[in-house]
């Protein structure tokens, strides 16, 4: 297990040819921030030559599976010279992360365990499987927060559930319930909490059971539609989060929650 040991903020199990991968920073509800964001970006290629996995969980550790950014380190950026430099490197962290898990060859399947924000859902939802807990919120929150959702929720949502449907739920950054996400097609396994990691781990003893060729390019072959909704709109997508990052409005959200007030947007 060594080769995870430089993994601190996700933590690295396998058994029986089966990697669960855990978010592992419980005290801010397995947020996003740089470093963890890092981690996310790179364990993907490690998993991928390990030839003792065929499958994949990812999780949370606690109850959350990931609130997504850092909203406490957003409010420290906005508007500074480090705030400016966290965005210009956004465009090749997020493509890394998004290209490197799209890229793995074995089976990923997101257990929801809680709930998954933001970045945290759209995680959740470039797996290839998804089991989901009853009582988990779940959506993409980057408009409440003065941010193009660009970071990949404008690539995987419409793939999933049309572009008219993904539209609303961005712009209004709606949260939906375990329930709804299976009803609408977002995930397709739906359980009680306690039982999501079991269903998942289960789900993926049973592909990695499998003839592993056949499992991973059967996936291969759909990523590649995936890939190519990717070059139509993350770059777009990151270009105008970038720029949003930048803004009065961002800077406004953010503040406005941590201190816990209501925001007032001018628009620029």
């Amino acid at each position: 297990m060594k080769r995870y040991e430089r993994f601190g903020r996700l933590s690295v199990s396998i058994r029986a040819a089966v990697a669960t991968v855990t978010i592992n920073n419980p005290d801010t509800r397995n947020a996003i921030d740089r470093e963890t964001h890092g981690e996310l970006e790179n364990i993907w290629p490690v998993l991928a030559d390990d030839e003792r996995v065929r499958a994949i969980v990812l999780t949370g550790a606690g109850n959350t599976f990931s609130m997504g950014g850092d909203i406490n380190a957003m409010a420290e950026r906005a508007g500074t010279a480090a705030g400016l430099r966290h965005s210009l490197r956004l465009p090749a962290m997020t493509r890394r992360l998004f290209s490197n898990l799209l890229d793995t060859p074995q089976p990923i399947i997101a257990a929801v365990n809680g709930h998954a924000i933001g970045l945290g859902a759209t995680l959740a939802l470039f797996a290839d499987i998804c089991v989901i807990a009853e009582s988990a919120k779940f959506g993409d929150t980057h408009v409440n927060v003065g941010l193009v959702a660009g970071d990949g929720g404008a690539v995987i949502w419409p793939l999933l559930i049309g572009p008219a449907r993904a539209k609303e739920l961005l712009m209004r950054a709606q949260l939906l319930r375990g329930q709804e996400v299976v009803a609408m097609g977002l995930a397709h396994h739906l359980a009680p909490a306690d039982q999501v990691l079991a269903r998942a781990t289960e789900l993926a003893e049973e592909l990695a059971a499998k003839p592993p060729l056949a499992v991973q390019w059967t996936k291969l072959i759909v990523n590649r539609g995936i890939r190519a909704q990717m070059e139509i709109a993350l770059d777009a997508g990151i270009a105008f989060e970038m720029m949003t990052m930048n803004s009065r409005d961002h800077a406004e959200a953010a503040r406005a929650i941590v201190e816990k007030r209501p925001p007032s947007f001018e628009g620029g």
